[in-house]
C-alpha cells in the first residue's frame, strides 16, 4: 500500500519555505537520509531527507511553489523488505497549511535572524501558561483605561505564534484570536496586520507606547499607481529579500542608532597581511583577508569593552551580558544579503579564522549555509571595501548593539615627519545602539579597532 510522505520539521519555528527542487522522480528508489527535496527558506536552502524506503509513484508538489511543514510530498511504494510502518510526520495545523496571502507591503517573515540575517530575539512577552486540556484561556480585558482588544492576561498563542507578532512588531495582546477557546494563530496575526495597514489612525499603535516600534505602522499610505505615468512590472519579494526587509524596519523603528567615523592607516599592515596571505595560501590554499583581521580585532575589542557584547531587553528593563564572541560577516550575493556567524572567534588564531571565513562566503554565495550558521552573532561586520565607497551607515543588525562598516582603502597624501608622505587610509563607520553605548564609550571602541590596525602589537599586548 502506497506511503505518504510529508515535509518534516525544517528547524526550529521554520514552517515552510519555497520549493527550489525535486531531486528525486518517478520510479526512483529511495531510503532513509536520501536527499528528495531542496527547500528555501527566510535566507537558506535546506537539503531535505527522506525518512522511509520505497519507490517514488508520484511527486504530489511542484518546484517554484511554496510548501508547509506537515504538507504531503510524495507518494512512495515501500519496498518488499522494508514494510514495516514509518512514523508519518503529523500534519500541521490547518491555519499554518493554508495562510492567507498577505499583502507586498506586509513581509512575512518564518525566522533564522535577521537581516541582513537574522538571530532570534528575547521573548515580548512571558508564554501562556497551558490549561489542563493543553489550550490557555484568555483573561477578560481590564477595565478603564485599557485599550480597546488588549488583554491584561495570559495571551493564549503558541511561541511560534508570538514570534512572527514580535517580527512583524504586532502585540500581540491586540490580536483577536478565532482559533479554539480564542486561541490566536498565525493567520490571525496577519488578518491583524493587514486591518492595521488598511485603518489610518491619528496615534501611534500601543506597540510603540510600550517601547516596541511597529514596522507595518502605515506612515506614508499606500504606494500610488505608478502606471499612470507610465509601464511598471511587479514581481513577488524573494524570501531573502522580505527577510531583509522586515528586520531592517523594525531595527530603524526600535533602536536609537548613531554612527561614529574614524580612518586608519593600515599601510604598514597591508604590506605584511599580503606577505602573510601568500605564505597562507602556499600552505593552506586559503588567502588572509582584511576581513580576517577586523574579525580578530573585533574580537579582541568586544572583551575590552563589554558593552558591545550585548543586547537590550526593554520589556524586562534588563542588559543582557554574552560570555561568549560570535562574529557575524555581512556577504553581498547574487540572492542577497547574507550574514554568516563565525564562532568563538576571539578563541581562534589568524590562519584558522581565515580558513572558516573562506568556507562561511562560498556557502553563502552557493546557498548552502543553515539557518544556525546565521543565528547568534554578537556584532557584525560588513566590509565594502571591495566594491568601494568612502563611507557608509551600516545598520544594527538586531539584537546586536553594534556593526562595524568597512569601506574602500585608498592611497592619501599624509602629513607627518619631514613632509607629505603616500599611506592607504582605511574608512571605518561603527553604528552603535544609544540606549545602551554612549558617545564616548563608541569614540573610544572605534579609536581603539583603528589603532589596532595601525599597531598590530597591541593585539598580542591585549591578548
Amino acid at each position: 500500500m502506497p506511503t505518504t510522505f510529508h515535509l518534516p520539521e525544517l528547524g526550529e519555528n521554520i514552517h515552510g519555505g519555497d520549493l527550489v527542487r525535486v531531486t528525486v522522480a518517478v520510479g526512483d528508489r529511495i531510503a532513509p537520509g536520501d536527499p528528495v527535496l531542496e527547500v528555501e527558506t527566510d535566507k537558506a536552502v535546506i537539503e531535505v531527507p527522506a525518512n522511509l524506503s520505497g519507490t517514488v509513484l508520484e511527486i504530489l508538489v511542484k518546484p517554484g511553489t511554496k510548501i508547509q511543514v506537515g504538507q504531503a510530498i510524495l507518494q512512495v511504494e515501500p519496498l518488499a523488505e522494508s514494510l514495516a510502518p514509518s512514523v508519518p510526520v503529523p500534519a500541521a495545523p490547518a491555519a499554518a497549511q493554508s495562510p492567507e496571502p498577505v499583502p507586498s507591503s506586509v513581509p512575512v517573515h518564518s525566522p533564522p535572524a535577521l537581516p541582513p540575517s537574522l538571530p532570534a530575539t528575547p521573548s515580548a512577552l512571558p508564554p501562556a501558561p497551558a490549561t489542563a486540556t493543553g489550550g490557555s484561556t484568555p483573561a477578560a480585558p481590564a477595565k478603564g483605561n485599557a485599550a480597546p482588544g488588549l488583554y491584561r492576561g495570559p495571551v493564549p498563542a503558541s511561541p511560534s505564534v508570538r514570534r512572527e507578532a514580535r517580527e512583524l512588531g504586532v502585540d500581540i495582546r491586540e490580536v483577536a484570536g478565532s482559533g479554539p477557546h480564542g486561541r490566536i494563530t498565525l493567520a490571525d496575526v496577519r488578518q491583524h496586520v493587514r486591518r492595521t495597514m488598511q485603518r489610518p489612525s491619528a496615534s501611534a499603535p500601543a506597540s510603540l507606547v510600550t517601547g516596541h516600534a511597529d514596522p507595518t505602522f502605515p506612515r506614508h499610505g499606500p504606494l500610488p499607481d505608478f502606471s499612470r505615468w507610465g509601464v511598471v512590472t511587479s514581481e513577488p519579494m524573494s524570501n531573502v529579500r522580505r527577510t531583509t526587509a522586515t528586520h531592517l524596519a523594525a531595527t530603524w523603528n526600535t533602536i536609537p542608532q548613531v554612527t561614529g567615523h574614524d580612518r586608519a592607516d593600515i599601510t604598514d599592515l597591508e604590506a605584511v597581511r599580503k606577505k602573510l596571505s601568500a605564505d597562507l595560501s602556499r600552505r593552506e590554499g586559503v588567502s588572509l583577508t582584511l576581513t580576517a583581521i577586523l574579525v580578530k580585532v573585533v574580537a579582541t575589542a568586544l572583551r575590552l569593552f563589554p558593552n558591545f557584547n550585548a543586547a537590550v531587553d526593554m520589556t524586562r528593563q534588563e542588559i543582557v551580558r554574552k560570555h561568549y564572541i560570535h562574529i557575524g560577516i555581512a556577504v553581498d550575493t547574487p540572492h542577497g544579503l547574507l550574514v554568516p556567524v563565525l564562532r568563538d572567534a576571539g578563541q581562534k588564531n589568524l590562519t584558522r579564522i581565515a580558513t572558516e571565513l573562506a568556507e562561511l562566503s562560498a556557502r553563502a554565495r552557493a546557498r548552502k549555509l543553515k539557518p544556525e550558521e546565521m543565528q547568534g552573532g554578537c556584532f557584525t561586520i560588513s566590509n565594502l571595501g571591495g566594491i568601494g565607497g568612502t563611507g557608509f551607515t551600516p545598520i544594527i543588525n538586531y539584537p546586536e548593539v553594534a556593526i562595524l562598516g568597512v569601506s574602500q582603502g585608498r592611497m592619501e597624501p599624509v602629513y607627518g615627519e619631514g613632509g607629505f608622505q603616500p599611506r592607504l587610509v582605511l574608512p571605518l563607520s561603527l553604528s552603535y545602539d544609544h540606549r545602551l553605548i554612549d558617545g564616548g564609550d563608541g569614540t573610544r571602541f572605534l579609536r581603539w579597532i583603528r589603532e589596532a590596525l595601525e599597531q598590530p602589537l597591541l593585539l598580542l599586548m591585549e591578548g
